[in-house]
């Protein structure tokens, strides 16, 4: 079974106080989703391998610890996603970054992709698919899948706020891909909105209703 983190750092709870607040207007909105990303991107390359190499300080030779050379992806999921993407660049820069378009159909409500561009080289990368929000869970497993359908077999799932329906429902389609949310809340209300949750989180980030 995955695990879910919570990443409960003080400085992370403000700032997501102000993320729910209905009051916080659109840049201050987009400023802070990209600060909380950064900040769980600390939290979510805790694990990552590290190597010893020399080098040369202004005083003498030193045995230094560096990343061991993972190569790293992140796949945001349009469009809410994007709002956390340069806050993860900003610790990992050197990361791929790929994008997953979903839209639910009307009909069967499944999601279904309109859009999906990534790394060459996907199945050799540590991937970390990041939405702010994981309601229902639909459009995380579905992308989560998309990306093992193209041979990918390292994944995490990051998001700023979980319902226990989209925890679940990850898990038990996904029970490889640890989840990183900075939030689990009460529950999702009949129109499938995260209780009290931070309302729609792309709207937000972009001034679109």
């Amino acid at each position: 079974m995955s695990k879910v983190f919570v990443t409960d750092h003080p400085l992370i709870q403000h700032k997501l106080s102000y993320i729910r607040d209905k009051n916080t207007g659109t840049k201050d909105f987009r400023d802070l989703v990209e600060e909380v990303a950064m900040l769980m991107a600390y939290e979510i390359t805790r694990d990552l391998s590290l190597s010893e190499q020399t080098i040369e300080t202004p005083v003498c030779e030193a045995t230094v610890k560096k990343i061991a050379g993972k190569k790293l992806g992140i796949i945001p999921i349009l469009r809410a996603g994007l709002g956390m993407v340069d806050g993860v660049l900003r610790l990992i820069p050197a990361a791929k970054v790929g994008h997953i378009g979903l839209y639910r159909d009307p009909e069967t409500l499944e999601p279904v992709e309109y859009y999906c561009k990534l790394p060459t080289d996907v199945e050799e990368r540590e991937l970390i698919v990041i939405d702010p929000m994981l309601a229902t869970g639909g459009s995380a497993v579905a992308a989560i899948q998309f990306l093992k359908d193209r041979g990918a077999q390292n994944i995490k799932l990051m998001c700023l706020i979980a319902a226990p329906e989209g925890i679940e429902k990850v898990q038990k389609h996904h029970d490889d891909v640890d989840i990183y949310v900075a939030a689990v809340d009460e529950k999702l209300n009949k129109k499938g909105y995260i209780v009290p949750g931070l309302g729609d989180a792309g709207d937000r980030l972009f001034g679109t209703k």
